[in-house]
């Protein structure tokens, strides 16, 4: 019986683990500034996101004093940017390495995870951030606490993306392409830099239909604005993340087969 996907999770985690950390350490293998980059390069970022919206359009946003708009920003800033990380590593993870096929110790299956496990550091990091930041400026609230779930849903949705771009990559290269573009229009659609009363009427249905946004707005209101995700955006991350998940498990293990011969 062919095993799924999802199994090698758990029958294959101490090697997952082990190659995790091994190229974790390799990223950062000769930078004078090493893991710090995780924090450094999200908070540079960050800085320049402040400087457009806040110095040059003057942007501001409806009840919120500055410092608590620069969190607001980050606190969509930061999934954006291990959800980038993750789709752009997950997506080339088989295509681009031939000898997974006859890796007996490393199946697979396991590459698309390993994805998003690199990127885990900057959604964990930029999260104490924003968190250390809303205490700095007394906006800290206990809706912090629902974060693991969050981050647990979050995780699960790019699994199940991963899996699914993995092996559609190995027969259509051009997913790279597309996926850079979409990357771009996330940035672009996802209440990052502006908040969802401030979009005009007519483009509401844009957050409504996209599920990074509403990933974004969870982190937004449980980390900055104090509030607990509405009924209806739990529905959706909750739908979003399983969903993903088990859609992509599914998809990776019927047709991994079939993908393998045009590696």
């Amino acid at each position: 019986m062919r095993q799924r996907a999802a199994g090698f999770l758990l029958s294959h985690r101490r090697q997952l683990w082990r190659s995790t950390r091994a190229d974790m350490r390799a990223n950062y293998a000769g930078s004078l500034l090493g893991a710090a980059w995780i924090f450094l390069a999200p908070l540079l970022l960050l800085a320049i996101y402040g400087v457009v919206y806040l110095e040059i359009y003057g942007i501001k946003a409806p009840g919120m004093s500055s410092n608590r708009y620069v969190l607001y920003i980050f606190a969509g800033l930061v999934p954006y940017l291990a959800t980038a990380d993750s789709l752009t590593k997950g997506a080339n993870s088989i295509a681009t390495d031939r000898s997974l096929l006859t890796n007996t110790v490393f199946p697979i299956d396991l590459a698309p995870v390993k994805a998003v496990l690199l990127a885990l550091p900057i959604l964990l990091a930029g999260s104490a951030v924003i968190v250390i930041g809303a205490a700095g400026v007394g906006t800290l609230h206990w809706t912090a606490v629902l974060l693991p779930v969050v981050l647990v849903l979050h995780v699960l949705a790019l699994t199940g993306l991963n899996w699914f771009l993995s092996l559609v990559t190995v027969v259509v290269r051009d997913v790279l392409y597309i996926l850079t573009v979409v990357l771009v229009m996330l940035l672009v659609l996802s209440p990052i830099a502006y908040t969802p009363a401030m979009v005009p009427s007519g483009w509401g249905f844009v957050l409504a239909i996209n599920p990074f946004a509403w990933f974004v707005l969870s982190y937004q209101r449980i980390l900055v604005l104090g509030q607990a995700p509405s009924p209806l955006l739990w529905l959706g991350i909750v739908v979003a993340g399983i969903g993903f998940f088990i859609g992509g498990e599914r998809f990776f293990t019927w047709a991994k087969r079939v993908a393998m011969d045009y590696v």
